[in-house]
């Protein structure tokens, strides 16, 4: 790994036990933009990483210390996310900064490259389980879409980093999916579900805003192309296998 170290003086103690991994995306127009914002005092953000278009990672933040990149956020009931986790920014402009066909920019392989080579070097000095590696937008699905349905999270799972389900078989599924503005029975077992897997969403039986939220950003993750907040078919079979192997890995803890 090509490691720079461009110290950030935005950090703190940490107050909990180190157990997560969060990726992000920088969300502006350069790399350089990113960097001198997160070692700007005055921003009061930043990241224990950054890495660049071309692989070189720029460490800002001791891993032992507690970086500013979560904000307001939650992860299977544990908040103040930044005191348990290592944060990862990938310098991408995404929804903020598409192409000019309107689609979202690429991640390079040499990007993507580095960013497996960092995750399985944390990986492999700390003990983080591979339920808690998540997205910004799984943390705080309400206010974040990082690192994007474009990010290769298949691609890092056949890394070990990270849970990839088998993919839903059209044929296999059965029954309808459920609309937004649903309530009853099926949604609490939906919401249930999300919860299990770490997903702040309340068990009320009502389809509303957060739970849009929410499945909008289970999709982002595991079904990257069906990004709508409505729980069809495939949608909800790939929610019960994610919820499933993250029922298994805490139960196994």
């Amino acid at each position: 790994m090509q490691l720079v170290s461009t110290p950030s003086p935005n950090f703190n103690e940490r107050r909990e036990r180190l157990d997560m991994l969060v990726l992000h995306y920088t969300g502006m127009e350069t790399g350089a933009d990113a960097l001198d914002r997160m070692c700007d005092a005055d921003a009061e953000v930043s990241a224990h990483y950054m890495i660049e278009e071309g692989g070189t990672i720029c460490q800002l933040v001791p891993e032992e210390k507690r970086a500013w990149h979560a904000g307001v956020s939650s992860w299977q009931g544990d908040q103040d996310l930044n005191s348990r986790s290592i944060g990862i920014e990938i310098v991408n402009g995404g929804h903020n900064f598409p192409l000019e066909s309107g689609e979202l920019p690429p991640y390079p392989p040499a990007q993507i490259d580095a960013v497996i080579a960092l995750c399985r070097d944390i990986l492999d000095r700390n003990a983080i389980p591979q339920h808690r590696i998540v997205g910004h937008s799984d943390i705080a699905p309400d206010r974040k879409d990082d690192p994007g349905e474009h990010f290769p999270w298949q691609k890092l799972s056949e890394h070990g980093i990270g849970f990839w389900p088998e993919p839903a078989g059209t044929g296999q599924l059965m029954g309808k999916g459920l609309e937004i503005g649903a309530s009853g029975p099926a949604v609490e077992r939906l919401q249930t579900s999300l919860r299990d897997i770490g997903y702040g969403v309340d068990v009320n039986g009502i389809y509303g805003d957060t739970t849009v939220h929410v499945v909008r950003a289970f999709q982002r993750r595991w079904c990257p192309d069906r990004v709508t907040g409505e729980a069809d078919l495939t949608s909800m079979t790939l929610i019960e296998r994610v919820a499933e192997f993250a029922r298994s890995s805490t139960r196994a803890a």
